[in-house]
């Protein structure tokens, strides 16, 4: 073998014997395989990059002529009509509480004592709406995947999109604090995606503690301004904020959802959102992020990097994702057991 001048054939041994190892390590070991999400298009938006923006399939209109699974007739209008639904005990209560636990020893805290709750973040969130209002970041621990792989959470997901052939986010969870001083928040309203460009998506809200109370934070939305969007934006200015819409005029139009543990939101990613205030005494708003969308089993890249993700419990990336630096997903924590649904809901197995 001819070698470049100033190349000794020792030299070119030993750069081809590293070439092999490297590969070797890459095929053996976990932490090689992709961290950080492909043509990631969330790094300065708030939506949740592990699934894409918008979806190829459009969300169901009936068309296709199956039954629905969950969803009552009265409900699907309700959706249509409001953007949003609520579907009672889509998890077993007890469940959703043992979520709760779990999410109570993650962040180090105690339920039963006050003291506990008000610590500084362990991390910057650059999205500002979001710091302060109790985001855990934890994505893939086994309680999260008993949640989302679920049946009846699965099958409300059918209905809304008509296509058995769904992937889960992999997204995280909430324990949202009573205010108090030094540790306020304002509540908000925004979109995690442009509404101009008409996104097919949707996003979903799981109660993992009873949130009848309007004082206690949780989920809030403007659905007069979901159906007269096309309306609303021609009086609006040009370089107008596309993802925080001024709201004045719809402040008695805000729906303060109540739920209960167990309980499931599933709502347009077209709907203006948000959480408001916790202003309760002593009540902690807890909740876990879930949503599904059409699964793109011919993106490679993306499906690798989930299985990657819940494999070695690793965080997605973007603009509201600041992650956990004391990565105990990876250090306390073993990966979770899938079902049969929970392997096509991550994509190691083809639908």
């Amino acid at each position: 073998m001819r070698l470049a001048k100033g190349i000794s054939m020792t030299l070119y041994l030993y750069y081809q014997l590293r070439t092999i190892k490297y590969n070797k390590m890459k095929d053996t070991n976990p932490t090689m395989a992709p961290t950080m999400v492909p043509n990631n298009a969330h790094t300065d938006i708030p939506g949740n990059p592990s699934t894409a923006k918008t979806s190829k399939i459009n969300l169901n209109d009936r068309s296709n002529g199956e039954p629905l699974r969950i969803l009552t007739e009265e409900q699907w209008a309700f959706w249509k009509y409001n953007g949003y639904i609520v579907i009672k005990q889509a998890v077993p209560r007890e469940q959703a509480l043992a979520t709760a636990d779990f999410l109570w020893e993650f962040e180090e805290k105690k339920a039963d004592d006050p003291s506990t709750w008000y610590t500084a973040p362990r991390a910057e969130m650059k999205m500002k709406e979001l710091a302060g209002t109790g985001m855990v970041e934890v994505y893939n621990n086994q309680h999260l995947w008993n949640n989302r792989q679920m049946q009846k959470v699965y099958d409300v997901f059918v209905d809304i999109w008509g296509t058995e052939k769904l992937w889960t986010t992999i997204d995280r969870a909430n324990l949202n604090f009573p205010m108090r001083p030094g540790h306020e928040y304002k509540a908000f309203i925004h979109w995690d995606y442009d509404p101009e460009t008409k996104p097919q998506n949707v996003q979903g809200v799981l109660a993992l503690s009873d949130q009848t109370d309007e004082n206690m934070g949780g989920f809030q939305c403007i659905p007069e301004l979901f159906r007269n969007y096309d309306t609303w934006k021609l009086t609006q200015p040009e370089d107008r904020n596309r993802f925080q819409p001024d709201t004045s005029g719809f402040e008695n139009h805000i729906h303060k959802v109540r739920m209960e543990a167990g309980d499931l939101l599933v709502f347009n990613s077209c709907q203006p959102h948000g959480i408001r205030a916790n202003r309760s005494d002593d009540k902690v708003r807890i909740a876990q992020y879930i949503s599904m969308m059409p699964a793109e089993e011919d993106n490679d890249a993306l499906r690798e990097w989930r299985i990657n993700s819940w494999k070695n419990r690793i965080a997605p990336e973007g603009y509201a994702f600041p992650g956990d630096p004391r990565n105990w997903e990876q250090t306390k924590y073993d990966t979770a057991k899938l079902t049969e649904l929970g392997k096509k809901l991550l994509g190691s197995k083809k639908w």
